[in-house]
């Protein structure tokens, strides 16, 4: 691990770091029940340490924040932690969440997606209500793959007549707004904390921004991968790949022992 210059460079500066991380896949298995998503066990406790030593730790997740909290039993106490939900269009800190209005294309989106759904002949899919987003999971289907193909093109349709964008993912599409992603969340978080360096841990294509956002920074940087049989395209890109959340709090475990022996 400590060949790797970002590493490197986190290691000889905690205090000048920011540790982001997805939420489901990353720091929670992905299940076929959404609402089911728990927390790894240990993350909260190897979160705490860390932010003990780090500039920030900052979970960016498509998730409302407070739901991510409600999974994450523990993540509230974690000193310091921000929760940028929603891609980043909400922030959980300190106990409060702020965001602007919620777009009124979503709403719309989801009756319409009601109705959609009905006509088509697609079991076990589900719809989950994200307030400021709504997405459509195939996990329980029969076929997820093949319910997934389905839906992609009635989806865009309907996604584009109401201003809203897809954001594919691990067995979902998801209708939300645009102008915001996991990437342009980060880089505003980095700005914000004049952060000197930075690893940002993921494990879908939703995270692809925030890697790319690790490298326009500028600053030395990490992206490390949960690694999964479902997505490959953050493993190709990812500077480490760890196996699932268990591999990630491993890795978050170790760099916090690195730093308690520095």
């Amino acid at each position: 691990m400590k060949n790797i210059p970002g590493i490197e460079a986190i290691l000889r500066d905690p205090a000048g770091a920011v540790i982001g991380l997805d939420f489901d896949g990353t720091l929670s298995p992905i299940v076929p029940d959404p609402a089911k998503a728990v927390i790894h066990p240990e993350a909260p406790e190897v979160l705490a340490d860390l932010g003990a030593h780090v500039l920030a730790v900052v979970v960016v997740t498509g998730r409302p924040a407070a739901t991510a909290l409600e999974l994450g039993p523990g993540l509230a106490d974690v000193e310091g932690l921000v929760v940028l939900g929603h891609y980043g269009f909400e922030r959980w800190e300190d106990g409060r969440v702020s965001a602007p209005p919620p777009p009124p294309g979503v709403p719309r989106a989801e009756a319409e997606l009601q109705l959609l759904l009905g006509t088509l002949d697609l079991p076990g899919v589900v719809i989950e209500d994200k307030g400021r987003a709504v997405a459509v999971h195939t996990r329980r289907s029969p076929d997820p793959e093949g319910a997934l193909a389905v839906l992609r093109e009635p989806l865009a349709k309907l996604a584009a007549k109401h201003d809203l964008v897809i954001e594919p993912g691990r067995m979902v599409l998801e209708l939300r707004p645009p102008g915001m992603d996991k990437g342009h969340a980060l880089s505003l978080f980095l700005a914000e904390k004049a952060a000197r360096s930075v690893m940002f841990v993921g494990d879908d294509l939703g995270d692809l921004a925030a890697f790319d956002a690790v490298r326009a920074s500028g600053l030395p940087g990490v992206t490390v991968c949960s690694g999964s049989a479902e997505v490959t395209a953050l493993a190709e890109r990812a500077d480490i790949v760890v196996d699932g959340p268990q591999g990630v709090v491993a890795l978050l475990r170790e760099l916090g022992s690195a730093f308690s022996r520095s």
